[in-house]
């Protein structure tokens, strides 16, 4: 006996592009029947039924919200308008006095704690990433020598104060280290320029990142003698002065939102600062509204940048604290929304999937990251706009990627994954994506970056070698998929031996190869099986004639010692901690190949992958297969 299946399609949001801005919310309405998980934002940490836990419905509670700017006064109003038009922050705050220097009115505390192996190597002379080390010495700060990506980020944005903290017992160990880096980075930057790039030091996220990290860890940049705090705060102020300027021109939702943090925590914690304040909440909320989703998923659908934007949200209420303000309601209310999709993510070990340029990041790092939000909840299971389902059974966990990349104007790292899956069992992984992407230029090879963003760096069905959805240059997706259909449905068993059953399917191949991709995952109520379907069916008046090459592809975890059957058909695949299990195809051969990696360290690790390939009718096929753990 089966219950009335619930039916969703995800369009792409390009289908949207002309009916304005509510358009992306109306595609995401709840389904009727389906069950929201509750959201408990903290109170005893000890406990998620602590007395005072106030529960939210993520549905509701974006609603209730509607990502307007907190309630201002007639007055307040006025000077938020003066100050959008270039009115002087000192004008409207104290009209009748002469402008003071610009000082700093509070410290904020960090609650995110920073990486101590990472802040150990910049007291011993060098940046450390993913891997690779940077001498201070040999860091070119003004952005003419361009670094990887990833590195670029980590430097300019100087989120490495985090770890530098994390890593000195006292203030007076670290400060020397921050000064040291500061001055040189203030000496080859001397000069703001009139506008952002799109890449490099003066990017708009890179702006916002570096003002916000400088006023949370301003202990650490303003140690030093009277001369270098004045030039200190003279750049913070200067930040803040052309951030107000040119935030609207981030590359980037995720960098525009950026900026907007730096430019609130700068009207919290700078003297003077109200009107900037005001100016930024409304920024900061509008900026909010483009970047999720209803379900609290972000639109460029990355768990990094999930990560990403709690932890500016985190920080930023370090600075609300610091001046004793409550935050907007929207802060609270958003770090609410925005924890349980990424909790939908993990794996029994806490750690991450290997999701739009993503890496297999480690439970404790997720772990500190939601518990300084403050929000204790449970993993949305079904998050459809996000476009990923969890089914759990036992001790077996199941992800499933149901919607199109995400659009151009999102995307960092878009990567064509629809209808992937990872499987693990007991923390340990035995499904996985390659991952890695958004790492590239670390130990992985930014050249790299183009292939793990591919189709076949996925576990799902891949045409003549081709993408699904085309993966273009700087993170960028281009045309492919863009309707994606999901069913989730629960199936009754007999003595309670039920399963989940998870069906999707997405139109990329549609105009090359005239053929519908659709994938139908069973598991188990216990956990020990995953059946699987993968179906090419021709679109209306098409495809009746000539052969297509295919490939399904199955990347395996790492440690697992791989038998391939003696029919083969099957493979035997042994566990690290010993358990067994079986993969049976319902017909063609099963070959082994190799494959990549991505660990919690985003270093690469050689493992291999299960290919189940063949020519397939262009007038359709199905292929079936199974997973069973044995004993």
């Amino acid at each position: 006996m089966m219950e009335a299946p619930t039916r969703d399609v995800t369009a792409h949001e390009a289908d949207f592009a002309d009916q304005g801005d509510d358009a992306r919310f109306r595609r995401a309405i709840p389904l009727n029947g389906s069950v929201q998980e509750e959201l408990v934002i903290a109170g005893n940490p000890a406990s998620d039924s602590a007395s005072g836990s106030e529960v939210f419905e993520p549905g509701r509670m974006l609603a209730l919200t509607d990502f307007t700017p907190p309630s201002l006064s007639a007055g307040e109003r006025l000077i938020r308008f003066a100050y959008s038009i270039g009115v002087p922050g000192s004008t409207l705050a104290a009209p009748f006095r002469k402008t003071a220097k610009a000082k700093l009115l509070a410290a904020a505390i960090d609650p995110l704690e920073g990486n101590k192996v990472a802040g150990t190597a910049l007291r011993a002379g060098h940046f450390l990433l993913h891997g690779i080390k940077l001498p201070i010495s040999q860091t070119d700060f003004g952005g003419v020598a361009r670094m990887v990506p990833p590195m670029e980020r980590y430097v300019h944005g100087f989120t490495w104060l985090a770890d530098l903290a994390a890593a000195a017992s006292s203030r007076e160990q670290g400060a020397p280290v921050a000064e040291r880096i500061l001055t040189a980075w203030l000496d080859a930057n001397p000069k703001l320029p009139s506008r952002p790039g799109k890449l490099g030091v003066w990017t708009v996220c890179s702006a916002g990142t570096r003002l916000l990290s400088w006023l949370v860890h301003a202990p650490l940049i303003l140690a030093g003698d009277k001369n270098y705090r004045t030039r200190a705060l003279a750049a913070v102020n200067a930040h803040a002065r052309w951030l107000d300027k040119n935030v609207d021109r981030g590359e980037d939702v995720l960098a525009q939102f950026a900026g907007w943090c730096g430019i609130v925590a700068a009207g919290l914690l700078l003297s003077e600062g109200k009107p900037r304040r005001l100016f930024g909440e409304a920024g900061l909320v509008r900026a909010l509204g483009e970047l999720v989703g209803d379900d609290g998923g972000m639109l460029s659908r990355s768990p990094i940048g999930q990560m990403e934007a709690i932890a500016l949200l985190v920080r930023l209420s370090a600075c609300y604290r610091a001046v004793d303000r409550d935050p907007p309601e929207v802060v609270g209310a958003m770090l609410a929304l925005l924890v349980p999709p990424l909790l939908a993510l993990t794996h029994g070990d806490g750690s991450l999937g290997s999701w739009q340029g993503g890496w297999a990041i480690g439970g404790d790092q997720v772990a500190r990251l939601v518990e300084a939000s403050g929000v204790r909840t449970r993993p949305l299971r079904d998050v459809r706009q996000w476009g990923y389902q969890r089914a759990v059974a036992r001790k077996t966990i199941l992800q499933f990627d149901v919607a199109p990349p995400p659009m151009a104007r999102h995307a960092r790292t878009g990567c064509a994954s629809t209808l992937a899956f990872e499987l693990s069992h007991d923390g340990q992984r035995l499904i996985v994506n390659c991952g890695g992407a958004a790492s590239a230029g670390g130990l992985i090879p930014a050249r790299l970056d183009a292939g793990l963003r591919a189709t076949a760096a996925h576990s799902t069905l891949v045409l003549d070698d081709s993408n699904s959805t085309a993966v273009l240059m700087g993170g960028k997706i281009g045309s492919g998929v863009s309707e994606v259909e999901v069913d989730r449905r629960t199936i009754e068993g007999e003595r309670g031996a039920g399963s989940t059953r998870l069906e999707g399917s997405h139109d990329g191949y549609a105009s090359r190869y005239g053929l519908i991709h659709r994938r139908i995952l069973i598991l188990r109520d216990d956990g020990s099986e995953l059946r699987g379907e993968d179906l090419l069916v021709p679109t209306k008046g098409r495809g009746s004639r000539g052969k297509v090459a295919f490939a399904i592809r199955f990347h395996l975890g790492f440690g697992i010692d791989v038998g391939l059957s003696e029919d083969g058909q099957g493979a035997g695949l042994a566990m690290p901690d010993g358990t067994y299990w079986q993969f049976r195809s319902g017909g063609g051969e099963v070959t082994l190949e190799d494959s990549i990696w991505a660990d919690k360290h985003a270093r690469p690790q050689a493992t291999q992958q299960l290919v189940l390939q063949g020519l397939v009718s262009r007038g359709g096929g199905n292929f079936s297969w199974l997973l069973k753990k044995m004993g």
